[in-house]
């Protein structure tokens, strides 16, 4: 993974951490409902888990079974994996993947705040890069992501890694961001540094292909027509997949030039909070880029 990325991530990432954004924040649990989760599944996890990152719902797709072990790439606060972890019950196993150490330490603090005070005994976490998994080979039945896969720089590396952990026949279930058409330069350019999730997406036909190149089949990638916009329910958000600049630019400061889904750049003081919204009121976001539902047997 790119140096100057992963750094860049990495202190967003963890400025969000420390914020501690959570679904008590009426925009935050609007914009979870708008990708999906129900009122239902929202309650019964601890609130500080759910940080409005997400792009789609892939628990509610994932089809996860009794004793089943799943992992989620990019788990952040715990969110889709407390989920999981219901699903696949005490005799599975629900294991979060993130290389932000705040988001894992935050996670942790998750787990213990399990609604029944007894936490969770079939969850764990681990500091790794989704590139790079800690895990052995053929041992996951199902590999869940939120909006991170279009993160990582290298996404071939990504796929083959999932490729590997996979058992024979096991599935891939992600909701990410893709590119219905190429962006043209200048939106590139602007919304690299404002809306990180479409500047990491790829076009729908290349993750396609990149699936298949690593050994997956039956790869099907669908647009889930859901409002990027939906983003906008939370108070001074910058972007799609991103918390509110407000409460987290004093907290982060980057000098890396790079960045991508759920990273956009800082909001310099001398910035315009509109500014984002003038861009996508110029280039409306839903016309190049989608949050889709990704399927994949290996």
């Amino acid at each position: 993974m790119s140096t100057n990325i992963e750094d860049a991530v990495k202190t967003r990432y963890g400025a969000v951490a420390v914020a501690n954004l959570s679904s008590k924040d009426e925009g935050v649990h609007a914009v979870a409902e708008a990708f999906g989760y129900s009122a239902e599944e929202l309650a019964a996890i601890p609130a500080e888990a759910n940080m409005g990152l997400s792009c789609g719902n892939p628990t509610a797709m994932a089809n996860l079974r009794e004793g089943e072990v799943v992992v989620d790439l990019g788990s952040g606060g715990g969110l889709d994996v407390f989920l999981a972890a219901a699903k696949v019950g005490p005799a599975g196993k629900a294991i979060g993947i993130d290389m932000t150490p705040e988001m894992i330490e935050l996670a942790l603090r998750n787990a213990a705040r399990a609604k029944d005070g007894q936490g969770y005994s079939n969850v764990e976490f681990h500091l790794a890069t989704i590139d790079e998994l800690p895990l052995a080979d053929n041992s996951v039945d199902c590999v869940i992501s939120n909006c991170v896969i279009n993160l990582a720089p290298d996404k071939p590396a990504v796929f083959r890694e999932i490729a590997r952990v996979l058992k024979p026949g096991g599935r891939l279930a992600v909701s990410d961001i893709a590119l219905k058409q190429s962006l043209p330069p200048e939106v590139g350019q602007d919304i690299m540094a404002y809306v990180g999730c479409i500047a990491g997406a790829i076009l729908v036909e290349d993750y396609k292909r990149q699936l298949s190149d690593a050994g997956f089949s039956q790869v099907q990638v669908i647009d889930s027509n859901s409002d990027l916009n939906a983003y906008a329910k939370i108070e001074n958000q910058s972007g799609c997949c991103s918390p509110p600049m407000t409460q987290i630019a004093s907290e982060a400061r980057l000098s890396s030039g790079a960045y991508s889904c759920c990273a956009p750049s800082p909001v310099r003081e001398e910035q315009p909070l509109n500014a984002l919204a003038e861009l996508l009121r110029r280039y409306h976001v839903n016309d190049y880029a989608a949050s889709v539902k990704v399927f994949a047997i290996k």
